[in-house]
């Protein structure tokens, strides 16, 4: 969600004393899907979580965290079961309500702030990310952004600040 607070402060408050901006794996533009915006995601696809989180917020934890981190390919090899746990336990320990309250936000949109962006921008993207799509997110965040920049991290998950350390880096 921190994209989405980069997003808003310079499309809100222009970048008088920031020099510039990094999305990293972020929500932007509009990750809803509606009528003006097609390539987002579904409703469904957020009230289907809010209900998760509402019947078992541990059990919807732990399912997000496998795909933030897309145990299922990357776990033993760029991430260990204790960092996946370390991440449900803060998880676990934020507010159940603004848990559940967090998913609306993702539906913010930010299609009007990003073209005021006028620093030097990066964006960094897995292509393997399951909870924000590159086609749906950073793909569309580079090209509403002015002179921005993409880095596609080859096999990048959400969570690929820490399984793929080194390459969300490279080249940046």
């Amino acid at each position: 969600m921190g994209g989405g607070e980069v997003a808003r402060y310079l499309g809100t408050y222009g970048s008088e004393h920031v020099t510039k901006a990094v999305f990293i794996a972020s929500v932007p533009p509009f990750l809803l899907k509606t009528a003006d915006n097609p390539e987002g995601v579904d409703g469904s696809v957020f009230e289907g979580i809010k209900q998760a989180i509402v019947a078992d917020r541990p059990a919807f934890l732990s399912a997000f965290f496998a795909n933030f981190y897309n145990v299922d390919v990357l776990g033993g090899k760029r991430i260990s079961d204790q960092a996946v746990q370390a991440s449900w336990n803060v998880g676990v320990g934020a507010s159940p309500k603004g848990t559940l309250d967090c998913v609306p936000a993702w539906g913010t949109d930010f299609r009007n702030d990003l073209p005021r962006i006028n620093v030097p921008t990066l964006v960094i993207h897995g292509d393997a990310d399951r909870i924000l799509p590159i086609a749906a997110s950073g793909a569309r965040t580079q090209k509403a952004v002015k002179g921005a920049r993409l880095v596609v991290v080859e096999g990048g998950p959400h969570g690929l600040t820490w399984t793929h350390a080194k390459q969300s880096t490279v080249n940046c």
